[in-house]
């Protein structure tokens, strides 16, 4: 088997996703290792859940610093100390800037809970239920510059349903999210993952034309 691919995880809240990729890593559905867990809140449920699992943890408080990129500058350098070779946010509630982009060119992937390129930003199930949307879903990409911009590597979609409410829909969104995340990494893992401008090819995937979505179903 090839040699693990190492993981930095950067969080700031429950860590939901991350939970999913420790499960993933521990069973060897993917080959990759979490060498450390670095969250910039104290209370983060993540840094918990790493704790549990043996993860490395680090705190940087952004509070602690008087510019963002003095902050930017110490979560790179814990993660070059740990040899990361692929940086995982998950629910990471600060911008990346152009430091971490520099130090880890195409080698930052996040998850956003909408259908990407609609809905970037905060607040999105609320945005598609305002908006009248019949999908939302979830969207794993590459991290650039912009707000949720970077090349998408996978989505999962989700009927929007009539009763839907802000928290039904993220659930049944957050279960999409901890299916594809793990599935993404592990592609990476595998140098499965290539970027020709914005669009990312997986190699040695089934193409299937048939898998159409219609909601509300048409009548038959």
């Amino acid at each position: 088997m090839a040699e693990k691919l190492r993981i930095g995880v950067l969080a700031s809240g429950g860590g939901t996703n991350l939970q999913s990729i420790i499960d993933g890593c521990q069973a060897g559905s993917i080959n990759a290792e979490i060498v450390t867990v670095i969250s910039n809140n104290p209370s983060s449920g993540a840094l918990i859940r790493a704790s549990n699992a043996g993860v490395m943890t680090q705190c940087i408080d952004h509070r602690s610093f008087e510019k963002r990129d003095d902050f930017d500058s110490e979560v790179v350098a814990a993660l070059k100390e740990n040899n990361v070779q692929l940086v995982v946010l998950a629910g990471f509630m600060r911008i990346i800037g152009q430091r971490f982009l520099d130090a880890f060119p195409n080698r930052i992937m996040n998850i956003h809970p909408a259908l990407l390129p609609s809905f970037p930003g905060l607040h999105v199930q609320q945005k598609a239920l305002d908006y009248g949307a019949r999908f939302a879903g979830c969207t794993v990409h590459f991290v650039d510059g912009g707000v949720d911009t970077g090349p998408i590597i996978a989505q999962a979609v989700v009927p929007v349903l009539d009763n839907d409410t802000d928290e039904s829909l993220s659930a049944r969104i957050l279960v999409q999210e901890h299916k594809i995340y793990p599935q993404a990494i592990e592609w990476f893992a595998q140098g499965a993952l290539s970027i020709t401008g914005r669009k990312v090819i997986v190699s040695a995937q089934v193409q299937d034309s048939t898998q159409e979505l219609i909601n509300p179903p048409l009548d038959h």
